[in-house]
């Protein structure tokens, strides 16, 4: 039986304080409702991002520039960024912040579009890191990671269980619904993923990629 003592989600949240920059990043994106990701899984990128050495990251919903500016903390140097929205208003708030943070341009691609369509033109086997924050297409999103990660790659689906909506089963709702069988299916086909649920922020599914 586990004896839990003090609120552990909040002093995780704040383990590892965010900078000002990103702060700022935050506030930006408060500030017309963007979504992004929360320290915690801010600091998880950041550990992955260097864990695997990663030089090309990819990742699915660009927010406000918050899980990006945490991706630079471990990106290495001659790493490059390739981050996609579909709203022209978010891709310009994170080149803000990432102008604000000295990020050299040629280490990030901001691009607004489709993301069926861009994610399905990526590079076969060649990505370190395949990040999602988009749920729409989720499955085929992953799909796509699939693809585009190399052997050992790690795919990270940010918000995987919507806050504990994926455990309610009195939840329907679409995005619901399309997370919870995602999660399942990454499951089920353990000869392509090696996976795990986390707890953090909204929930996080970090898998990586066999063969």
């Amino acid at each position: 039986m586990s004896i839990q003592r003090g609120d552990m989600n909040s002093f995780s949240e704040n383990y590892l304080p965010e900078d000002t920059v990103t702060q700022r990043a935050r506030a930006r994106g408060d500030e017309i409702g963007t979504l992004n990701t929360t320290p915690i899984v801010g600091s998880l990128l950041r550990y992955l991002t260097h864990l695997v050495g990663a030089t090309s990251v990819v990742e699915v919903g660009t927010g406000s520039g918050v899980s990006g500016l945490w991706i630079f903390k471990g990106l290495a140097k001659q790493g490059v960024l390739t981050s996609i929205d579909e709203e022209a208003e978010n891709s310009k708030i994170a080149r803000t912040a990432f102008e604000d943070g000295d990020i050299n341009a040629a280490q990030y691609r901001l691009i607004t579009g489709n993301t069926r369509d861009v994610i399905s033109k990526l590079a076969d086997s060649l990505y370190d890191l395949f990040v999602i924050r988009d749920f729409e297409d989720l499955l085929e999103s992953v799909d796509q990671g699939f693809r585009a990660l190399r052997p050992g790659g790690i795919l990270l689906i940010d918000s995987a269980l919507g806050g504990g909506k994926v455990a309610d089963p009195t939840q329907r709702d679409p995005i619901t619904i399309s997370r919870r069988e995602t999660i399942k299916s990454i499951k089920e086909t353990d000869d392509r993923w090696e996976p795990m649920l986390l707890p953090l922020g909204e929930g996080v599914l970090v898998a990586t990629k066999l063969n």
